[in-house]
């Protein structure tokens, strides 16, 4: 892989990590229509990846990832401050990705195909145009029980399958249990921190088998570096765009990339 394959697959994951559209599958895609073979390093490629836009969406919450931090003492107390109950929520979603990342990891790596993120856009396109037209959604994270919580983070454990869409998945059910647009890809962005941190830590787990040239390294960190500036801009867009804007045309947007897709099979 070259520095400027690097680059590309980096921005590609930086834009699709949190719209609504896959990154996963965006970056199987890319790969094949471009014609470009990852080879042994595919998946450790993706993990640097997955790290630039944690690194993302770490800064862009830093305040409230750090007023959690200093929340941790209140959790354990009643009555829960809203960063202590913060941290409640985000364990509970957490709990649905953990359990599934570890029983079926080789089951989700055998279903890297084409043709599953086509079937897996189409779904994901379809859902997001039923949550728009079920009326309008003014929740926030202060009505999110910890029961929901958990339907978000089974939400969020279904887009370890390419094409689902971390952030689609969990904006849908958040949006379906009342939370508004803004909310639900926020509270959706924050319980992707856990999730991305836990996939990258076992991946790089499994590096240290891996050796790695000075080449491998300078391609592993263009790809950390463009998908982290990508993705902090994305992140700051989306979230403004939610205000007033509805998730159609990330719906239109996955059917097209799905019927190319079929096109091309």
């Amino acid at each position: 892989m070259s520095l400027f394959e690097a680059a590309v697959l980096g921005v590609v994951q930086g834009l699709t990590e949190f719209l609504p559209v896959s990154s996963s599958g965006h970056l199987i895609l890319a790969r094949w229509a471009l014609g470009w073979d990852a080879g042994a390093l595919g998946l450790p490629f993706d993990v640097a990846c997955h790290l630039g836009t944690l690194a993302a969406v770490v800064w862009f919450f830093r305040a409230d990832l750090g007023a959690m931090v200093r929340a941790v003492p209140a959790a354990f107390a009643a009555p829960l401050t809203p960063d202590a109950r913060r941290i409640w929520l985000l364990v509970a979603a957490t709990i649905p990705v953990v359990i599934v990342g570890l029983t079926l990891k080789d089951s989700i790596d055998a279903v890297r195909d084409p043709r599953v993120v086509a079937y897996t856009l189409i779904l994901g396109a379809g859902l997001l145009f039923l949550v728009e037209r079920l009326g309008p959604r003014t929740g926030s994270e202060a009505t999110l029980t910890l029961a929901g919580a958990v339907a978000i983070g089974v939400a969020q454990s279904c887009a370890l399958v390419p094409g689902v869409s971390r952030s689609g998945a969990t904006i849908t059910a958040g949006m379906l249990l009342g939370m508004s647009r803004p909310a639900a890809a926020r509270f959706g962005f924050l319980i992707g921190v856990p999730a991305i941190a836990g996939a990258g830590a076992a991946e790089m787990l499994e590096l240290r088998h891996v050796a790695l040239t000075a080449t491998d390294l300078q391609v592993f960190a263009v790809g950390f570096l463009s998908s982290a500036i990508v993705g902090y801009l994305t992140v700051n867009f989306l979230l403004k765009y939610l205000v007033s804007h509805r998730l159609d045309v990330f719906a239109w947007y996955r059917l097209v990339i799905a019927a190319l897709l079929f096109y091309s099979l």
